[in-house]
């Protein structure tokens, strides 16, 4: 297996804290986001949100 198809096995779509939904921000288990802006096309909300091994929560 070659080094890309591992890192597309390990990615993962953020939901939306609000709805639920599939945002369209892929993160794989190496990313890390702080208080990164996430925006939700099904909802129209815009969120704080901080991503630490492929979990997400809200920044404070």
């Amino acid at each position: 297996m070659t080094e890309s198809n591992e890192l597309r096995k390990q990615a993962k779509y953020i939901p939306c804290p609000n709805c639920g939904e599939k945002t369209d921000v892929k993160v794989y288990e190496d990313t890390v986001l702080v208080n990164f802006p996430l925006y939700c096309p099904k909802c129209g909300r815009e969120v704080m949100v901080d991503v630490f091994d492929l979990k997400m929560v809200k920044s404070k």
